[in-house]
């Protein structure tokens, strides 16, 4: 399976600590960079499964996610994520990309409040503990980064 995006915000500086990422991923934390939905190619369609991970917060009714989160139903790897409040947007799995990726000037670690004790932040940036109000675009133009 292969897939290929255009991607205006191509910088992968969002490293997301939260349940949902980690589990897809099976790291300590996942990352995507964002891409133009309308550009997105897929060859190897019929291995294409998707899921929508439920979302559990205590004290609250457990709900889906909006997000639909693609996998390769032959090797199981995460491949992107849609959601329909964003309907230009589609987010690759970084790890799931095999073309060299541009290095951020920082990154960014974002749904601290759900990272496993055992897990260790390393290295600089801003830290948050639950998603930050800079989307992903935001970033890439604040630091003169977004791909013409």
């Amino acid at each position: 399976m292969r897939l290929t995006v255009e991607a205006p915000h191509p910088y992968p500086f969002m490293l997301c600590y939260c349940s949902i990422c980690r589990k897809t991923t099976g790291g300590p934390y996942g990352c995507n960079s964002m891409g133009r939905r309308d550009t997105l190619r897929v060859t190897g369609k019929k291995a294409l499964k998707s899921y929508h991970a439920v979302i559990r917060n205590p004290g609250k009714r457990a709900e889906k996610s909006s997000g639909t989160r693609w996998f390769c139903g032959a090797c199981g790897t995460h491949l992107y994520a849609l959601d329909d409040r964003w309907p230009d947007g589609v987010w690759p799995n970084a790890g799931a990309i095999d073309t060299p990726l541009p290095v951020p000037p920082q990154y960014v670690h974002l749904m601290l409040r759900f990272k496993p004790k055992w897990v260790q932040v390393s290295g600089r940036g801003p830290r948050f503990q639950v998603f930050p109000k800079l989307g992903i675009a935001d970033w890439h133009e604040r630091h003169g980064l977004t791909v013409k």
